[in-house]
């Protein structure tokens, strides 16, 4: 297996390139560069209103970098929905070191304390670059994305990158843009400061805390979540 060094890969990224292998069991990976870009709008995010529902239940217990590991490996596990994935241990291997530095994050979902979906992915400056996303159960995968906005919009950034466009994102607002104007995204946000450890806690009474800071666990705080997500900037 070849191993990629998490420098040139973090330099990768702030070129608009990223790793793909062909298969899960493949030695090496494929630079990518789309000429069409993904991207959700954290100011225009959309919730549906029936996944807003189960947001603001706290049905799943919603936590933030506690099984990075698990996350990552359980999206590189193939499934009958969507067969082979582009995850090889090279990849898995240079995130989980970047992990290790605080550069790349997991969101995930717990039911009846069972992992049971999440994403993950890389934070440089004040750009997210989404990398994927796994679910056993109806919207886990979904509520850890809504928790991943809402983080990403109360710590200042000002880019969540999704990669392809997938007409499954099209229900939270993701537009697709060229590469001259992906380009023109990243250069603004990787200069800026952003923190993706400053969601705190609502004010008011009934109000939730929510996951703040590395490691740490919490109920999810669904309604909270929504309410930074519907505010203007």
């Amino acid at each position: 297996m070849l191993a990629i060094d998490p420098d040139e890969l973090l330099l990768a990224y702030r070129l608009g390139v990223f790793p793909m292998a062909e298969h899960r069991e493949s030695s090496g990976v494929l630079w990518i560069r789309p000429r069409e870009r993904c991207i959700l709008p954290l100011d225009d995010f959309h919730v549906p209103k029936r996944l807003a529902r189960t947001v603001r239940s706290d049905h799943f217990e919603v936590r933030t970098d506690s099984v990075f590991g698990e996350v990552i490996r359980a999206c590189a596990g193939s499934s009958p929905q969507r067969g082979e994935t582009w995850i090889n241990q090279a990849i898995i291997d240079v995130f989980e070191t970047l992990h290790a530095r605080g550069a790349a994050h997991s969101i995930e979902t717990f039911e009846d304390g069972r992992l049971v979906g999440g994403l993950y992915g890389l934070s440089i400056g004040a750009a997210f670059f989404g990398e994927s996303m796994f679910s056993l159960r109806a919207d886990a995968s979904k509520v850890a994305l809504v928790h991943l906005a809402a983080r990403l919009k109360a710590g200042n950034y000002a880019l969540l990158d999704a990669q392809f466009p997938n007409p499954h994102l099209g229900q939270f607002g993701a537009l697709t843009v060229s590469e001259r104007e992906f380009e023109r995204l990243l250069e603004d946000a990787l200069p800026r400061q952003a923190d993706f450890y400053s969601l705190g806690g609502a004010s008011g009474p009934g109000a939730t805390k929510l996951p703040s800071g590395p490691k740490t666990t919490g109920s999810g705080g669904g309604s909270s979540v929504l309410q930074v997500i519907t505010q203007t900037s």
